[in-house]
């Protein structure tokens, strides 16, 4: 069953001494001070050895130098766009004072206890079905601020999370989350229930993820810092091209870097009670996946009673709705059943060379293939047209190489094979119209040969 991390010690301290930070396909490490590693690593294992235990004496590390100095340097590697204030990481640098003065600020204010956050800048993020996420873009200043409370109090809430939690999490990936969906499907848990949970990062009710945060931290000062965080205004353009200002009364807003953290605290308490006495982690033998706000309860039979518990424990209990038209009940083992996950589809085939047994098959998804293929039109359209054809080939291999990274889980050949294609009868198209006289390439060279030798990859 799901249980609390069960690593050795010396690999569960061994995370805390660099910081990922994710930056489009790439993955980029923070080096934290010695100091500050071995602050985290104390934090932890106070957390992981008393679990009851509750912090009351964390504040004054926040406005620490190391702290704020790697905050500022993890804020600067994850790059993003100015806040409200429209200040930026150049802008900092070039001021009188510099980044030893604008840190000078920080560190007086907390200190002096007179920091306030301002407000959030309101973007908007497309999805792959047309609509748009909210993000809340948070000012530089406030991005560091966050961050060094982040690099306090994670160690002592990645103590309590389970194993079967998997987003925004130290050394854990997607891959890591598809790979136990796939182990439980071969154990015969082939039952699942395919939660969707509608707008879970603007729904969170304040007043209950407080309750959360304060089964450990009792430091009141770190509380406040995290409620004025959560109840800042939200700035953006209206209709009209004027300023529309509202605050929240629930929601952690996505952009926020504390937000990934919060959300993981309170989703935690689901899961502990799901494995609880009463939970059908226990009865059932049931078990979750979960990556942030998307999870899968896995069983060998789903029935009314669990389905109940799942849907009071969310909606009643922790006060989140679920998206009824997406959540699902899924049984694999009925023919043409199907779990989509994180970007894959799990489903039983028969093995095609008519050896007679059924295996599990693991593909991206026909939502993800329509959104690659959306975003390679996008790159591959007459807007490009006065674009040099090699340079246009780089970003369509940026595009592959960051869609083959993610989806080279599981069975994806035939995926792959159909990107190829894709790609290469919209770059045919593409040379063909950018001049009256269709092209054709230099005589005995075929498209495929010319497109190699512009550089296109190949999946």
């Amino acid at each position: 069953m799901c249980r609390l991390d069960k690593r050795p010690a010396t690999e569960q301290l061994t995370i805390w001494g660099s910081v990922d930070v994710w930056q489009s396909a790439h993955v980029k490490k923070v080096r934290l001070p010695a100091k500050l590693t071995t602050l985290r690593q104390k934090l932890y294992r106070k957390a992981k050895l008393e679990p009851k235990f509750r912090f009351y004496v964390l504040y004054d590390r926040i406005y620490r130098r190391d702290v704020l100095s790697s905050a500022y340097q993890i804020a600067r590697a994850n790059k993003g766009a100015a806040g409200v204030d429209g200040v930026t990481f150049d802008d900092i640098e070039s001021s009188p004072g510099g980044l030893e003065g604008f840190l000078d600020e920080i560190q007086e204010s907390l200190s002096a206890r007179t920091y306030r956050s301002m407000a959030v800048r309101r973007g908007w993020m497309p999805k792959p079905d047309g609509r748009k996420r909210p993000l809340g873009i948070p000012t530089i200043r406030d991005r560091v601020v966050q961050t060094a409370a982040l690099l306090i109090i994670e160690p002592i809430f990645e103590a309590d999370f389970m194993d079967c939690s998997y987003g925004f999490r130290p050394k854990r990936s997607a891959h890591d989350a598809l790979a136990e969906v796939r182990k439980y499907l071969k154990k015969g848990l082939n039952a699942a229930y395919d939660a969707d949970l509608r707008g879970y990062f603007d729904s969170i009710p304040h007043e209950k993820l407080m309750k959360c945060l304060r089964m450990r931290i009792v430091d009141r000062s770190v509380l406040k810092l995290i409620r004025m965080w959560l109840q800042a205004p939200v700035v953006e353009q209206d209709r009209h091209g004027g300023k529309k200002v509202t605050r929240n009364k629930k929601g952690t807003p996505q952009g926020g870097v504390i937000s990934p953290l919060l959300a993981n605290v309170y989703l935690h308490w689901f899961e502990k009670v799901f494995y609880s006495m009463e939970g059908p982690g226990n009865w059932a033998k049931a078990q979750i996946v979960r990556y942030a706000d998307d999870f899968v309860v896995l069983a060998r039979y789903t029935g009314s009673r669990m389905c109940d518990f799942i849907e009071s424990k969310i909606e009643s209990w922790l006060g989140l709705e679920l998206n009824r038209d997406k959540t699902k009940i899924v049984n694999l083992r009925q023919p043409g059943a199907s779990l989509d996950f994180l970007g894959f589809t799990f489903r039983y085939k028969r093995d095609l060379k008519g050896r007679g047994f059924r295996y599990l098959n693991v593909t991206p998804s026909a939502k993800a293939l329509k959104a690659q293929r959306e975003a390679l039109r996008k790159r591959i359209s007459t807007r490009q047209s006065h674009v040099p054809v090699p340079h246009l080939i780089v970003g369509v291999n940026g595009q592959l190489r960051g869609w083959a990274n993610y989806f080279s889980f599981g069975y994806p050949r035939q995926a792959m094979r159909t990107m190829n294609w894709y790609v290469r009868s919209r770059l045919k198209k593409h040379l063909r119209r950018r001049s009256q006289r269709p092209f054709r390439p230099p005589n005995g060279r075929s498209f495929y040969q010319h497109f190699k030798k512009l550089g296109l990859i190949y999946l």
